[in-house]
């Protein structure tokens, strides 16, 4: 088989399988097994550049950062949904419809409303040419190479009867997993993390690296055409939106499963109270139901209004907001010593469920909203799951009330809390000592690319914390086997092989235990940068901000953490304890 058609073939099993995956939700494979295969693309593609097409898996992500976005004025407008809030107001919608059609009854296409961004995609010839923002409805912003990144957009169309032009509209969203675990996983790196899945998703499109939305869990769901050929169209001749979006998957573009088909208000009331009931359980954020006219010629005879199709609307869930009083503020410390503040509510129903407590983000957002112990507060579920104060009600404000001050040393250790210039939230450094951030600290201190300890896994390393067998890093070298078989579901094998794990993993490379100690900002690169350039830990302790800027890829803000890290006695003594002990 020649290499041509070795590539032709991989090319194609990739492209069915994530049609599988993301539109028939059926894996044919494992992740690994797929990873397997993209890998064999890869090398094959690397070792024959001429034989790469712009429709194989491995040309989702592009190269180069984006100067910026370019304006992309759409060729018919995309317009916003006129909304109902009530039952009473959606059987006003459809009698007015009814009314103005001349007809006794309307079939709705009816799906959730999706809490993302809404995107034009537009295919010529079957590949992915250009994605676009709704941006103001008229002109929005190109993200093709961003959209490029998302698996379940299919660079090539699937089939053979496919229009020269064809436009999928649709809102990109990023799941409440993949938004947990991105977040989970950005602040243990130290890096941005996100409000709510809606924010996640349009940071992530208007990120002007493509490489970085590769790295981000968005999915797309198709709920509309655009602009199609017009011969094309005028041979499908489809009947109705269902038929079209069925249509639409065949071609290998998601849409969304719960879609049906709803007869007049009442079927529409019973599809929303259904939606509603499992909205807790889906996977996504959604804000309420979307019923269009199915019929399309009775959507043409229908029309427009200004700014929106007069055969749809969209029915919003009730407000998830309420008021309350503040009853008092702390600070809680995250598991990367992150503080922040935190609002304790005289108890109150939002959304069906009773909140206690709400996030005031950071300092920042104190300060902006002024929130002080007494205040009359909107409360508002964000994403359903996070409470946060929106707004005080400064009519209803106390006298005597005074604005609050954050703390200036760790409620957990006492040690002294920063911030770097230009960022919002306040740390404490004390990462190896600090109890807040003890587990974490030792879950990214045993893991593969740190110290790599096999067997001590994140629910061991909680049970040894919580049995108060180890405390620091430093402790884990000083276990017994016998401390470890006593613990559950665990024995003298499996206590025996983690105390060899442990002494194997005293033989490791600098690079590795800079790593390991979890010094915010600094990842495997840094990580090589500073042993291969400052040569021991000693050095790194004792080299100031401005020397560690003139080392490679470190800047001012790597450069304050590191020190930070270094300048708090609690971390030295974990180290050296670790040194003690025989390692490195």
């Amino acid at each position: 088989m020649s290499i041509k058609h070795q590539i032709e073939q991989l090319k194609t099993q990739l492209n069915d399988y994530a049609y599988h995956y993301y539109v028939l939700d059926e894996p044919l494979i494992s992740d690994s097994q797929y990873d397997e295969l993209y890998q064999k693309l890869s090398k094959l593609e690397a070792q024959h550049p001429e034989f790469i097409t712009v429709d194989s898996p491995t040309q989702r992500v592009g190269d180069k950062p984006l100067d910026g976005f370019v304006k992309v004025k759409h060729e018919q407008a995309m317009l916003s949904l006129a909304n109902v809030f009530s039952e009473e107001e959606l059987q006003d919608f459809d009698s007015r419809l009814k009314e103005l059609a001349q007809v006794d009854s309307i079939e709705y296409a009816a799906e959730p409303k999706l809490d993302g961004l809404a995107v034009s995609i537009t295919y010529i010839d079957g590949l992915l040419q250009q994605a676009a923002t709704r941006g103001d409805g008229t002109t929005g912003e190109d993200i093709t190479a961003n959209v490029k990144t998302i698996q379940a957009i299919p660079l090539k169309l699937r089939g053979e009867d496919i229009p020269h032009k064809l436009e999928i509209r649709g809102e990109v969203i990023m799941t409440k997993s993949g938004f947990e675990k991105y977040n989970r996983e950005a602040e243990i790196k130290g890096e941005k993390t996100f409000a709510n899945p809606r924010n996640a998703a349009a940071g992530s499109l208007r990120q002007l690296d493509p490489r970085k939305t590769a790295k981000r869990p968005l999915m797309f769901y198709a709920y509309i055409l655009g602009v199609v050929s017009e011969d094309f169209a005028q041979k499908k001749n489809f009947k109705t939106h269902t038929q079209t979006l069925s249509w639409v998957k065949s071609l290998g573009i998601p849409v969304n499963p719960l879609n049906k088909v709803a007869q007049n208000a009442d079927g529409c009331q019973q599809y929303f109270t259904h939606i509603g009931t499992i909205r807790q359980q889906l996977d996504y954020d959604i804000d309420g139901v979307v019923f269009k006219v199915n019929d399309l010629a009775l959507q043409n005879k229908l029309g427009f209004v200004t700014k929106s199709p007069r055969w749809a609307t969209a029915y919003k869930f009730p407000a998830q907001e309420a008021t309350t009083i503040v009853e008092n503020i702390d600070v809680q410390v995250g598991r990367t010593g992150s503080i922040t503040p935190v609002a304790r509510l005289r108890a109150v129903e939002v959304g069906g469920v009773i909140v206690t407590n709400a996030t005031l983000h950071n300092e920042d957002e104190v300060r902006r909203k002024d929130v002080r112990i007494g205040d009359t507060v909107f409360v508002r579920r964000a994403g359903d799951v996070i409470p946060e104060v929106v707004k005080v009600v400064l009519q209803k404000r106390p006298k005597d009330s005074k604005p609050f001050q954050m703390p200036s040393h760790c409620p957990v250790c006492g040690t002294a809390l920063h911030k770097i210039e230009g960022e919002a939230v306040l740390r404490c450094p004390a990462g190896l000592y600090c109890d807040a951030q003890r587990k974490q600290a030792i879950i990214h201190f045993v893991s593969r690319k740190a110290m790599d300890i096999d067997g001590l896994g994140d629910k061991l390393v909680e049970l040894l914390v919580d049995k108060k067998l180890i405390q620091t890093a430093a402790d884990i070298y000083h276990l017994q086997q016998k401390d470890i078989a006593n613990l559950e579901r665990m024995g003298e094998k499996s206590a025996k092989n983690l105390i060899q794990a442990i002494e194997k993993s005293k033989y490791t490379t600098l690079p590795r235990f800079i790593y390991a100690l979890g010094i915010r900002e600094v990842g495997e690169a840094t990580a090589l940068t500073l042993a291969n350039q400052l040569k021991s830990i000693e050095a790194i302790k004792q080299t100031d901000a401005e020397s560690l800027q003139q080392l490679p890829d470190i800047g001012p803000i790597v450069a304050k953490r590191i020190t930070q890290f270094f300048a708090e006695q609690h971390n030295i003594e974990v180290i050296d304890k670790l040194i003690a002990a025989g390692i490195y």
